[in-house]
């Protein structure tokens, strides 16, 4: 038996899922458990850890027993993972100290404000590339540590982990408390010019070094785990977004994707210098590899693939996800309807973390399938919002986009994508690049493959949506769509 696969481990907002590739890039086989969303307040968001844990290595175990496959045979593990949420562990046990604070979270929103009134802010960006928002990590390790019984005594002790869900993975799987530079750039404590973690930040926030993991390249022999029956290599950890921009093989500067999953990310390639957005974008490590690192640019969208899950969940619109795109065909357009789905405030570029949703435009003859197309369109009306963001930033224009996500299987969402950009869609035969750049990235590292050129092979069109709007049909449909944010936002609405 040889090294004729890599395992990838893909942990994501929802769900755990497991998907062994080969040496083709093809996908022999995948497993998936959806896991609990703990809403203890409005606006608050939780995972517990150990379910976490426990659907990725069961979803990894089924597929390798389904598949026959034996350790042996897997050349190594990759990990990718939902960014932002943050852990917090005993070292010892590794036991969670309290549950997951999840990305979407909204409850450390007074925390932020009190920074940015300190002043923080500039600073933050500046060292950080992020915006001081609730969103990502560091505010959420504070609120541990303030609500957390004795857990700031313990911290400063040295007897508590944190960690994004990468660490939390790798501490199960091998015992190491480490991260990589892509996981450890969207935490708000990482400076991302200088590779270390930012004394000025921490002490900022109040947060005890002690806590943190060791980052470095993304792409490493992060330990060895012998928990599928033999020992196996963890040899790539990489954040979600970053990692499906590797999958897309966007290695070339301004080469852009756009994810499509629970929430919505666009990020493009600016390449061994960080772009410092003037527009509400932030600027992160894509990967370290072969003794450097690349940037990225990138828009965060909260609620995307969420608000076809709002309309099953809790209108009943629905009876699946995937019925989404045969009830709005039944429809020309949304009939005037626009539905901003700012359920956990606007993220890329507004930034306004106390917005709230929006449905507009609703007449008598307001249908069902209506509703659905509006929300469908919703994803594709931000992403665009954030695409001209990075033009702006960039001073690149987009000739393409490439997509990936389960909502980018959806036929109609990807033409109204194109043709709100007015550019191609290309999707690429496998979707699940969030997993392949995990897999990419292991494989590089213990030489499954010689290099990227090898890779770019590998990425095969399944199908480009070409636009098909009048630029006056764009304009008026993008004036509908940004009068109804208007109205969402917290400093200026109805």
């Amino acid at each position: 038996m040889g090294n004729d696969f890599i395992l990838a481990l893909d942990q994501g907002t929802t769900s755990s899922r497991s998907i062994l590739f080969d040496r083709s890039g093809a996908i022999l086989g995948a497993e998936q458990e959806e896991f609990r969303q703990i809403y203890p307040a409005p606006g608050w968001v939780e995972h517990d850890p150990l379910e976490i844990w426990n659907t990725q290595v069961a979803t990894a175990r089924r597929l390798l027993d389904r598949l026959r496959i034996a350790p042996a045979e897997i050349a190594a593990i990759g990990i990718t993972n939902q960014r932002e949420t943050s852990i917090v562990w005993d070292r010892k046990t590794g036991q969670p100290l309290h549950n997951a604070i999840v990305w979407q979270c909204r409850r450390t929103t007074p925390f932020c404000e009190q920074l940015k009134a300190s002043g923080l802010e500039v600073e933050v960006q500046r060292r950080t590339g992020l915006v001081l928002d609730a969103y990502f990590s560091g505010t959420k390790v504070r609120w541990f540590l303030d609500n957390v019984p004795g857990l700031r005594a313990r911290a400063e002790r040295g007897e508590v982990c944190f960690g994004t869900v990468d660490t939390w993975l790798l501490y199960q799987l091998t015992g190491r408390h480490a991260t990589d530079y892509s996981n450890a750039s969207r935490t708000l404590l990482y400076n991302i010019h200088e590779l270390r973690w930012d004394d000025v930040l921490l002490d900022a926030l109040g947060i005890p070094p002690l806590v943190l993991p060791e980052v470095g390249p993304t792409a490493q022999i992060f330990g060895v785990t012998a928990l599928f029956g033999g020992d196996i290599p963890v040899a790539a950890m990489v954040g979600d977004q970053q990692a499906a921009l590797f999958g897309q093989t966007a290695f070339q500067p301004w080469q852009s994707k756009n994810t499509y999953g629970t929430g919505c990310f666009m990020v493009m390639n600016t390449g061994h210098a960080p772009i410092h957005s003037k527009s509400g974008l932030i600027t992160s490590l894509g990967w370290g590899l072969g003794g450097s690192v690349e940037y990225v640019l990138e828009g965060s969208i909260f609620v995307a693939g969420a608000v076809i899950q709002w309309l099953r969940d809790e209108l009943g619109l629905l009876r699946s996800a995937a019925e989404s795109e045969a009830v709005a065909a039944q429809v020309a357009d949304s009939g005037g309807v626009y539905i901003v789905p700012a359920f956990v405030g606007l993220g890329a570029p507004h930034w306004d973390m106390r917005a709230r949703g929006l449905i507009t435009g609703l007449t008598r003859g307001t249908s069902r399938a209506h509703l659905v197309r509006a929300a469908l369109e919703s994803i594709s009306f931000q992403s665009a919002d954030v695409a001209h963001t990075m033009e702006s930033d960039s001073g690149q224009p987009l000739a393409v986009l490439r997509v990936d996500g389960g909502a980018a299987a959806n036929n109609l969402l990807m033409q109204h994508q194109a043709d709100v950009l007015g550019i191609p869609v290309e999707r690429g035969v496998t979707v699940e690049t969030t997993a392949l750049g995990a897999a990419f990235l292991a494989g590089l590292c213990v030489g499954f493959w010689k290099d990227k050129a090898e890779i770019s092979n590998l990425w095969r069109r399944d199908r480009l949506f070409e636009p098909a709007w009048t630029a006056d049909q764009r304009a008026v449909a993008w004036a509908g769509w940004q009068e109804a944010v208007r109205r969402t936002r917290s400093d200026g609405g109805f």
